[in-house]
């Protein structure tokens, strides 16, 4: 953009519309929208808007077979700019996920900073401030120094900026898989709360109604980052990095008071965050919305650099900025509120009843185009693409057991397991951020879900990310319904019931009928698994190409969870109490290691299938846990996941400042290892005093479809099961904590 020409505008040619990602059927699709030719400001519109991230051309059709609607949810999916469920007492909860991988692959400490300011803007869009912050990311191996960096930059990027803006992150997980390595996952969730009476919407109403441009000035950083996002990453994409827009945390604070301000002011009819592809985003689909047009003078954007063309304004990514549209006569009142937060109010135009957008700049009438014909729900294209079976999942499918010896040294395995990156405490990451402010925080990172009271209500939400991409590689499906069902059970654990979801999925070229397959199987397996468990989809986002011409990655399919605990005294926690409490394991263990985080960290195959799951027999577990939960009987819960009910055990064990010991008997005849480090899932460690044991029992009559397996008693300095491991707790404890710290100190090979 920098070195077109800005008084004429370039010759719209077959490379030119290829260039902006637009096909041959999609060009002519275009000129029969808008009844003519494009031009090249109209062709940029059309290709950000009907790029894979703003139209979910290749995803919607699938994506509306999940389940979306629930009696808590107040907003349908897709519907606003994050998800809205109800809480009670007149609250509700605002949450969503997002990615950013692609930026943050080529800039990563911008790429995470700006993940997470997006993301806190469509929160507070809503009206709602936000209470917590939480990341899903993947890597490659961090032995490899590029992964290193990436590493350290994304966590200081998200850091940095939530402390800033001064949000709590709470929770998240990290993984590690080579992968990853060309194209880590940066997936940002923000959760927030608003009174029932302050709920703001993104549409426009009224004819005349004055539009407004507040926040920051608009710069030339970002242009085209829809389109970036939608397409692999490859050695060119090292030289977009304008594409990588620049945040600004302390903005996006005071931009959050003064939206917050001119919400409870009343003055608003719609606001809506501007994020990927800018003006032209959220004029078209907030016009759509209320079925109105837009007529704006591009000429009084705020613009922090020269010279900039209605094409780099109107597709300008630049941080920390919202369209409103204000009733009319209190566009000054507005400018007053903005005016004392220090930041632009500027009204750049107004709402029409035509249905289109008119965009003028130097007296130009640069587009005219609907409104509709831009936007998802509207005349974006929709595809419904081709599906193969992967040929690998033929390959994996069987494992041998009898070709992985047994250990000679059970110890020296959990160990080992405790200090693998995918399992070792991920402490190094979340120490940088702050999870303490706003002082609501109850259950911070580290544990299975983070629990955040809500205040004037005695209630907390618990909020969890969850997703095993190794599972969904092996079995799409299955590795979903496993993806969702963690999720909740996660929650369930704190004592929470799990209520609506949000996700961010994560998968390779659409074009290609294999990864088409994956992402086909993984929405089928979501849609089981939210249906059975009562948890609708709020919404989300869906991130294809993550991909480079070495590797792709594992489909990946974040979910984020929402729980809700209507009492406080019925939050649990994950770790050992008090010595004597007896340890029960609920649900069924059967050895299951194929998939598992011992197989590929022990003996390097990734083979096999995911493990099996039976959804209806989850929902009981689940149900199981939250009534003896509410009745007072359970001391701790903890799920039993990566690493299998040895690691599950250990960190019940030292998942808190004060480390106590346990010692565990399992009369079995699954073999040692599969016993031990198999992941069979629907399976949670509880711990219970002594004098409830029998109360459980008797509450596990009502369950009985469910395992209920007393195992041992909490106690002593080191961690005993039958007669394979013996370790000290400091032992465990030293592994599992100083892992990737110590990786991250270590100097980069040369």
């Amino acid at each position: 953009m920098d070195n077109q020409d800005h008084h004429c505008e370039p010759e719209i040619t077959p490379d030119l519309i290829k260039n902006h990602g637009l096909s041959e059927w999609e060009y002519d699709r275009i000129i029969e929208l808008i009844g003519r030719k494009p031009n090249f400001t109209e062709l940029g519109c059309f290709s950000v808007m009907w790029s894979e991230h703003c139209s979910y051309k290749n995803s919607i059709a699938l994506l509306k077979t999940l389940p979306r609607e629930g009696d808590m949810l107040l907003v349908e999916a897709g519907e606003e700019n994050a998800g809205l469920v109800d809480i009670g007492d007149g609250f509700a909860v605002a949450f969503k996920i997002e990615s950013h991988n692609h930026p943050s692959a080529i800039e990563p400490y911008q790429g995470a900073a700006t993940g997470v300011g997006g993301i806190l803007r469509d929160i507070f869009t809503m009206g709602a401030r936000p209470v917590a912050a939480l990341n899903s990311l993947r890597f490659g191996n961090l032995e490899n120094s590029r992964v290193k960096y990436l590493f350290r930059n994304v966590v200081k990027g998200i850091g940095d900026y939530g402390n800033c803006f001064g949000v709590p992150t709470v929770g998240g997980e990290v993984y590690f898989d080579k992968c990853y390595t060309e194209n880590p996952l940066v997936n940002a969730m923000a959760v927030g709360v608003v009174g029932h009476n302050r709920i703001a919407k993104a549409v426009a109403k009224g004819l005349g109604n004055p539009v407004m441009i507040v926040g920051s000035a608009t710069g030339r950083d970002g242009i085209h980052g829809a389109t970036f996002a939608s397409e692999d990453l490859s050695a060119e994409s090292e030289s977009k990095r304008p594409s990588v827009q620049v945040g600004d945390p302390f903005t996006e604070k005071l931009l959050l008071e003064a939206t917050l301000e001119v919400i409870k002011a009343n003055y608003l009819i719609g606001v809506q965050d501007m994020g990927a592809a800018g003006i032209i985003c959220s004029t078209s689909e907030m016009s759509f919305r209320g079925g109105v047009g837009m007529d704006i003078n591009l000429d009084l954007v705020p613009a922090r650099e020269e010279n900039m063309t209605a094409y780099e304004i109107l597709l300008s990514e630049s941080q920390e900025r919202m369209l409103m549209v204000v009733k009319g006569g209190y566009e000054d009142r507005v400018k007053e509120i903005f005016k004392k937060w220090d930041l632009h109010a500027v009204v750049i135009g107004s709402v029409i009843d035509d249905g289109y957008l008119h965009f003028w700049k130097d007296n130009d009438l640069k587009v005219s185009i609907p409104a509709k014909s831009l936007v998802l729900g509207g005349d974006a294209p929709v595809y419904h693409r081709e599906t193969k079976k992967p040929k690998y999942l033929q390959e994996l499918s069987k494992l041998e057991l009898q070709q992985i010896p047994e250990p000679v040294d059970y110890n020296d395995i959990l160990l080992s397991l405790l200090a693998a990156p995918n399992i070792a405490s991920k402490r190094w990451v979340y120490e940088q951020y702050d999870s303490m402010v706003q002082t609501n925080t109850i259950i911070g990172p580290g544990s299975d879900a983070a629990v955040i009271r809500v205040k004037k209500t005695g209630k907390a939400i618990a909020v969890s990310t969850d997703c095993n991409g190794r599972y969904v590689y092996l079995n799409p499906k299955v590795g979903a319904q496993i993806a969702v069902a963690e999720a909740a059970r996660n929650v369930v654990c704190t004592g929470a019931k799990p209520v609506a979801v949000t996700n961010c999925l994560n998968f390779g070229n659409p074009y290609d009928p294999e990864i088409y397959f994956q992402f086909s199987e993984t929405i089928a397996g979501m849609r089981d698994a939210c249906t059975i468990l009562g948890t609708p989809v709020t919404g989300g986002n869906v991130s294809f190409y993550n991909e480079s011409p070495t590797d792709r990655v594992y489909p990946t399919p974040v979910i984020g969870m929402l729980g809700i605990i209507e009492d406080l005294n019925l939050i649990t926690p994950s770790h050992f109490v008090k010595e004597g409490d007896q340890i029960i394991i609920l649900g069924e263990s059967k050895g299951h290691i194929e998939g598992s985080e011992y197989l590929a960290y022990i003996h390097g195959k990734i083979e096999g299938q995911a493990p099996p799951i039976d959804l209806k027999k989850e929902k009981i577990l689940q149900a199981f846990l939250l009534e003896a939960i509410e009745k007072g009987l359970i001391e701790s819960a903890h799920d039993i996941s990566e690493g299998g009910l040895a690691i599950a055990l250990a960190e019940c064990c030292i998942s808190q400042k004060k480390t106590i010991g346990a010692k565990v008997n399992i009369n079995t005849d699954i073999r040692q290892d599969c016993l031990l480090f198999g992941e069979d899932q629907s399976r949670i460690i509880v711990s219970v005093k002594e004098s409830n044991i029998n109360k459980l029992k008797g509450l596990h009559t009502v369950y009985s479809s469910i395992n209920l397996l007393e195992i041992g008693v909490v106690g002593g300095r080191a961690l005993k099961i039958n007669d394979v491991i013996d370790v000290d707790v400091e032992q465990l404890f030293s592994s599992y904590y100083t892992s990737i710290e110590s990786i991250m100190k270590t100097p980069d090979k040369k």
